[in-house]
């Protein structure tokens, strides 16, 4: 076990009486050392009434810095129903879309382990992790590095890749939004690979299958019948099939009626993230961490089938492929800054009363780097929110997408209008070039848009 994991985690006084206390909890504020030496801040809880040791549960956040309180009323439904439990703001250093490590969140989950463990009231041989979405590639990770580790829990686990799965629920949201299949292609076989190459998304290509296949201890892998995010029959498969593949038999797969991707209450058909708790959260997990499969190294006999049935969402995840030389990143940032470039340098200056050349190539100086610019930024946009901001639709399309292919086409014809204003005008050789420059930038915007997804029915 890495040393950072033995740092002593120092415990502080409650400020006050928090929303946990009022509902008869404890909650007490930690601090523990994590992996690199980085301070993690904490809070744990536990139920009033019972003597002795209990269960204790480490909490796994999802993708993002949420913080702690994004856990909080899973927390206090464990609490309350006698479970030790903490939940910790994820690091900051060293976790971001550009950089992340699963590794190093493992660390981090076993430190906060450990300070689990030095407590009173913990039973060490009912310890384990309770982990969130990508807190569940984290979790396979520890419990292969600590016997410390006597269970998992895992809620909307991803089996396929991050990139396929991020894929996949590009077109799930998309298609729930009413947009067409035009802008989720674009962003699945265009703009993602392409944010892949430029290293914009990191662990995109982590593959979680060998890890579940080193995993020895009890699993309970749960997923919303709603989960509109994880692929779950998908990851539920494979998930079995790497379990089955190491050789254990102490896991169990279970499908949440009614519920989402963090088996909460939905009132969107899953495509929503409420804080409400069904009104048995925690009883079906706290029966099966004080079962004697938890504690009984030796037990055997067959994995237990599926409970609840099928996901609503029953289709796979394609892998994402390596983006097109055009989109690599040299290329993509030649081809972008020579028609900045052709925009930008190509505007004639107005000589006696032929006017038309010079209004063009102003519009264009003025339309084409809109375009390009504009539909740079809405991509990231729709990148970074996973396409589950769309905005209002006209054709099935959203509003700034379809301004961005009107304004292409507009762009183009400008172009078109100008390279026969060019032929037309006997200029000299200098507006001739600059003119050329602009119409050239304005004939490359056409494909440089399509390529992205633009303009596709």
């Amino acid at each position: 076990m890495p040393a950072v994991l033995a740092a002593a985690a120092a415990v502080l006084a409650p400020a006050g009486p928090s929303h946990a206390e009022a509902a008869g909890l404890t909650s007490t504020e930690v601090t523990f050392t994590g992996n690199g030496g980085v301070v993690l801040h904490g809070t744990v809880l536990a139920g009033p009434g019972a003597t002795g040791r209990r269960p204790g549960l480490v909490m796994l956040e999802g993708a993002g810095n949420r913080g702690r309180d994004y856990l909080r009323p899973d927390a206090e439904a464990y609490a309350r129903r006698g479970v030790v439990t903490l939940i910790y703001d994820k690091r900051t250093a060293g976790y971001s879309l550009l950089h992340r490590d699963y590794s190093v969140l493992a660390d981090d989950a076993l430190a906060g382990l450990m300070l689990l463990r030095a407590r009173p009231d913990v039973d060490p041989a009912r310890l384990g992790f309770w982990a969130l979405s990508e807190g569940a590639f984290a979790a396979p990770i520890a419990a292969s590095r600590s016997e410390d580790v006597k269970f998992l829990i895992t809620v909307g686990a991803v089996g396929t890749t991050p990139a396929a799965e991020t894929a996949w629920e590009y077109d799930e949201y998309l298609r729930h939004a009413g947009v067409t299949g035009a802008v989720s292609r674009g962003l699945r076989e265009a703009v993602l690979p392409a944010a892949v190459d430029a290293g914009l998304f990191a662990e995109s290509g982590f593959d979680p299958a060998p890890l579940w296949r080193r995993v020895r201890q009890p699993v309970l892998a749960e997923w919303g019948e709603l989960d509109r995010d994880s692929v779950p029959a998908e990851s539920m498969r494979i998930m079995r099939d790497a379990l089955d593949a190491g050789g254990n038999t102490r896991y169990k797969l279970r499908v949440v009626p009614g519920v989402n991707h963090n088996l909460h209450v939905t009132a969107a058909g899953g495509f929503d993230r409420r804080p409400t708790l069904p009104g048995d959260a925690a009883e079906v997990e706290v029966a099966w961490m004080r079962s004697a499969a938890i504690v009984d190294a030796g037990a055997t006999g067959p994995a237990l089938p599926a409970e609840g049935g099928t996901p609503a969402s029953d289709s796979s995840a394609a892998a994402v492929g390596p983006a097109p030389w055009y989109h690599r990143t040299w290329p993509f940032l030649v081809t972008t800054l020579l028609l900045l470039a052709g925009f930008l340098a190509a505007p004639l200056r107005r000589r006696g009363g032929r006017t038309r050349a010079v209004w063009l190539t102003r519009w264009l100086a003025a339309a084409g780097p809109a375009v390009v610019v504009g539909t740079l930024a809405y991509l990231m946009f729709l990148l970074a929110t996973a396409g589950k901001v769309t905005g209002p639709l006209v054709l099935g399309r959203p509003v700034p997408w379809l301004a961005l292919e009107l304004l292409t086409v507009a762009t183009t014809a400008a172009g078109i209008a100008a390279a026969v204003s060019w032929w037309r005008s006997g200029r000299g050789r200098r507006d001739r070039v600059r003119l050329g420059l602009s119409v050239g930038a304005a004939l490359l915007l056409l494909p440089w848009v399509a390529s992205w997804g633009l303009l596709a029915p």
